[in-house]
């Protein structure tokens, strides 16, 4: 058999774990495409995506337009076999999904149709699943709409962390995909159409989003603080600075003992306890503004007045 002809489109860490195992198999794209390179952290440094990373490390060519319509002609003139999507972030064209003989290929980190769109990691952990897994699809030109080729279960455990669960949902999506290419172009596997009547879908997760609303259950806000890890993280104010929890867990309380939402006190191992809307949110880590990560213990013998203070 020749070796296929591939376009692979990726941009961050998820697509760069997938495009390294494509390379390692065989699987080596001909030209690799990926979003233009951004302004990243306080400093605003211009860096490429992880995917263009891995791409010219591998030397393989990478384009970076603004919109894939721009590039549909050279598309055309390559005539792939397939072109494989992991995490590329836009919308892909009809013009386009109409080119490559064997269509195009998604690793999407959810169980198909639950958790269409751009946050299906974060659903899993902020919905408290117990599991979540990855579906190989065809892309269609609704988003996350295509059939099924392939799917496998993933365990989402009690403390995962977005990076944790996605970096493993990652590794389980490669394989899958590894080992669904030959069967899908060999014509073994008959796709298999999604149940539109069981979609369900989850906003795209914005910087605001990792404001903490005390008044919310200490359930619900221990959930964000590992779903939005590392991004956007989870927040709250004191003394006009803001403090990021980087690290929680659940202290249930009796009814009849509540505090104001959002009071400080210290619970049990000398740590910082926050009054939610139901129960205590224990931050077992945190950092203030402009300072380094430190533990509940040492930010309460550095800032004492912080005990006693609602949290907003």
């Amino acid at each position: 058999m020749n070796p296929l002809k591939i376009i692979f489109l990726g941009t961050p860490e998820f697509g760069a774990i997938i495009l390294r195992g494509l390379i390692k198999n065989d699987l080596r794209p001909v030209f690799v495409v990926t979003t233009p390179d951004k302004p990243v952290g306080r400093d605003q440094v211009v860096t490429p995506p992880p995917v263009k990373t891995v791409a010219k490390e591998n030397d393989i060519l990478v384009l970076q337009p603004e919109k894939l319509k721009e590039i549909t002609d050279k598309i055309k003139e390559l005539n792939p076999d397939l072109i494989i999507v992991a995490a590329y972030g836009k919308l892909i064209p009809k013009e386009i999904i109409d080119i490559p003989k064997y269509g195009i290929l998604n690793a999407h980190p959810s169980l198909l149709p639950k958790y269409r769109g751009s946050a299906p990691i974060q659903s899993a952990i902020l919905n408290g699943d117990g599991t979540t897994g990855t579906t190989i699809m065809l892309i269609a030109e609704k988003l996350d709409s295509g059939p099924i080729l392939s799917q496998e279960e993933v365990e989402v455990e009690e403390k995962e962390t977005h990076k944790t669960l996605h970096d493993k949902l990652a590794e389980v999506s490669r394989d899958l995909l590894i080992r669904t290419i030959p069967d899908w172009v060999s014509g073994k596997i008959k796709p298999k159409e999604q149940d539109e009547s069981r979609a369900t879908y989850f906003k795209e997760v914005r910087k605001e989003d990792g404001r903490i609303n005390w008044q919310e259950p200490a359930l619900q806000i221990e959930r964000k603080v590992r779903a939005f890890d590392p991004w956007p993280g989870t927040y709250t104010n004191w003394q006009d600075k803001k403090i990021k929890i980087l690290k929680s867990r659940i202290l249930i309380s009796p009814e009849e003992k509540r505090y104001p939402v959002g009071k400080v006190l210290v619970v049990p191992q000398n740590e910082i306890g926050v009054q939610c809307g139901k129960d205590f949110l224990v931050v077992e880590e945190l950092q203030l503004e402009g300072k380094k990560p430190t533990k509940s213990e040492d930010f309460i013998r550095g800032h004492e007045d912080f005990l006693g203070t609602i949290l907003e």
